[in-house]
């Protein structure tokens, strides 16, 4: 068996348990809002104690925790971007953990979008790079180092940047006329905070591959674990990665579960391969078929976004808790 198919079954697994930890936070949101709702009255005294002492909160947690180990354990043996395009097993998971935990009535445009984005993502990992050299600390850091991508980073930080600016119009906008306000923000509202969280929270995927691959060496006595570059690696990865995690928090208790989670999985999976591409240079194994396979995969990705788009009857969730329904 080779050693992408190894590690494309652990990352499977690991995906499946991020996401059943995913839907367990939301449903301890929901559980603490509902215990708001039920003992506040309109006076506005009662105060629920933090979400993480909701036991569902707190298994949500271990889960979401095992699932990235297992996941930071893929990265030594396959491609990234073979690994964030298998990221696709979550929105076939998402349909069934949505309506078991959390009890959500799953329509057709919600499974027609999630058999657009899981085709893409087969399409995606067909025909994607299933190679998985083992590189040196020196060739790492000559790659952190490559002109494009210093490049790449730049262009990563111009996109989080917008992406906030309109996040933070859209909030604005949305609170002071929340009623007359076009469907377009209620879409780009969750969107854009998905962007920015998948943008910063992807850096975690190219760091824990470097962790990884590190890991590796060192267990093959080629390399000493304990290092600056080790160290400063380790450092990026716990600040990233604690980034994505405090967003995806914050987004759960934000938006609807059914359309933040598809929105913060593709905003990761879309820049984790681009990372991928950029820094470990894994486009060099494509052909003219498998560039135009993989860039159908894509479409079939951007599909699928588009149509889990709300409608406009549907509740719009904002930051100040201003909902927008039709009866």
């Amino acid at each position: 068996m080779g050693d992408w198919i190894i590690g494309a079954l652990i990352n499977i697994v690991g995906s499946v348990a991020i996401n059943f930890g995913t839907n367990l936070l939301k449903l301890g949101h929901d559980q603490r809002e509902k215990l708001y709702s039920s003992n506040n009255q309109g006076d506005g005294k009662f105060v629920p104690k933090s979400v993480m002492y909701f036991q569902t909160w707190r298994i949500g947690i271990l889960f979401f925790a095992v699932g990235n180990c297992l996941n930071f354990m893929s990265f030594a043996y396959a491609a990234q971007s073979l690994l964030a395009a298998l990221g696709s097993i979550q929105f076939v998971s998402n349909i069934a953990f949505a309506y078991v935990v959390l009890n959500k009535t799953i329509s057709v445009k919600v499974m027609v979008a999630t058999t657009f984005i899981v085709f893409g993502n087969v399409f995606l990992v067909s025909f994607g790079n299933h190679q998985s050299p083992v590189y040196t600390p020196e060739q790492l850091i000559a790659k952190y180092s490559n002109l494009v991508f210093v490049l790449y980073c730049m262009s990563l930080v111009f996109v989080v940047a917008l992406s906030q600016y309109l996040y933070r119009s859209g909030e604005t906008i949305l609170s002071d006329n929340a009623k007359d306000t076009s469907t377009h923000w209620r879409t780009l509202l969750p969107f854009s905070y998905a962007i920015v969280s998948g943008a910063i929270g992807s850096c975690s995927v190219l760091f824990a591959k470097s962790l990884s691959n590190m890991l590796r060496l060192t267990m093959s006595s080629r390399y000493q674990f304990h290092s600056w570059f080790t160290y400063s690696i380790l450092l990026l990865f716990l600040c990233t990665a604690g980034f994505w995690m405090a967003r995806l928090n914050e987004g759960l208790s934000l938006f609807d579960a059914i359309l933040i989670v598809p929105m913060f999985q593709i905003a990761w999976t879309f820049f984790s391969i681009c990372t991928g591409f950029v820094y470990f240079q894994e486009y060099q194994v494509f052909d003219t078929l498998r560039i135009i396979m993989f860039m159908l995969g894509m479409t079939f990705v951007f599909i699928g976004i588009s149509l889990l788009a709300p409608d406009e009857n549907k509740v719009a969730d904002t930051k100040d808790g201003s909902n927008a329904t039709k009866d």
